[in-house]
């Protein structure tokens, strides 16, 4: 692959991206849904109809989409097309500044993705971009519980996925990779809040959209030497984020689990409810490019799930 990963935030322009087409797997009812937590049944047929007008939204925008899952072996792919999970590759690993950190599933149903996509990442990169001896300390940590906002911050959620023991294994590796905090936050251990995208999302370069129950929520702020606590949106707005706490979310993933194609363009859900983009001054002149994602949805993962940032440009 002739790419180099570069990600310093959530909303410069994306270049790259990784994705993974749905399993051959249909889900058929609400009870095997149950099982395996998802939200509901999903037909494979539509959910790949659904991914395939995603990939085709971001392509219309000049993104480079590359679905890992051609690129595993024979052996490989037989295991993987049967993995429901496998289109939530946003958990696999992360790009911080200009290093790829893998993670590490939270759940043993993930960890044959995980395995597949590192061992395919490795022959994409060199060791000093993918960083895979760093998943061996990892107990669990999923990308989905974290945030570059900036070149200083990272935000992270510990909580059903992701572990402080992970986080507190990685952080030297972020250290080193050019970032000088830390913001932990604990979030409730419940389904709908399962990782940190499930609750809040960062919109262009200086915005920060949440669910209104975090701003009463601490967060532990680490540097290399130090910590020290701060309210959410203290720690926020400290980063340069005008914050937007709204009670407004109606579907826990079609509303905020969205993607930044550029600073001023939003990759959103035919579902979400649109009224949250209204409510600050920094929402209402956002291009909102809408692509129907419900089957996808069902999984209980959205557009921001399903994807996966290789490089983003300034």
């Amino acid at each position: 692959m002739n790419i180099n990963p570069s990600c310093w935030n959530e909303s410069d322009e994306l270049k790259t991206v990784v994705v993974c087409s749905p399993s051959t797997l249909d889900v058929p009812d609400q009870q095997t849904a149950t099982d395996v937590q998802w939200e509901k049944a999903v037909k494979q047929k539509k959910a790949r109809r659904n991914h395939e007008e995603m990939v085709r939204a971001m392509e219309e925008a000049g993104v480079t989409v590359i679905d890992y899952s051609v690129h595993l072996s024979q052996e490989d792919m037989k295991l993987n097309e049967q993995l429901i999970n496998r289109v939530f590759v946003r958990d696999l690993a992360c790009v911080f500044g200009e290093t790829m950190l893998p993670g590490a599933a939270g759940t043993s149903m993930r960890r044959p993705e995980y395995f597949q996509s590192h061992r395919l990442f490795q022959q994409w990169f060199n060791e000093e971009t993918f960083h895979i001896r760093a998943n061996n300390k990892l107990k669990a940590l999923e990308y989905g519980d974290v945030m570059v906002l900036n070149k200083n911050a990272i935000f992270i959620n510990t909580g059903i996925r992701t572990s402080i023991e992970s986080i507190e294994a990685l952080q030297s590796d972020l250290f080193k990779a050019g970032f000088s905090e830390i913001g932990i936050i604990d979030l409730p251990r419940r389904p709908d809040t399962m990782h940190l995208d499930m609750n809040c999302n960062v919109v262009g370069k200086d915005l920060f959209l949440g669910k209104s129950y975090i701003s009463y929520l601490p967060v532990q702020v680490r540097t290399e030497k130090t910590f020290h606590y701060q309210m959410a949106g203290d720690f926020l707005k400290r980063h340069g984020f005008d914050v937007e706490w709204t009670s407004h979310i109606t579907h826990t993933v079609a509303d905020i689990n969205f993607l930044n194609l550029d600073p001023e363009t939003l990759l959103i859900s035919t579902k979400a409810n649109k009224s949250i983009f209204k409510e600050h001054p920094k929402l209402k002149h956002k291009k909102l490019v809408e692509v129907d994602v419900d089957e996808l949805e069902n999984g209980g993962g959205g557009i921001r799930c399903m994807t996966l940032p290789l490089e983003r440009i300034q």
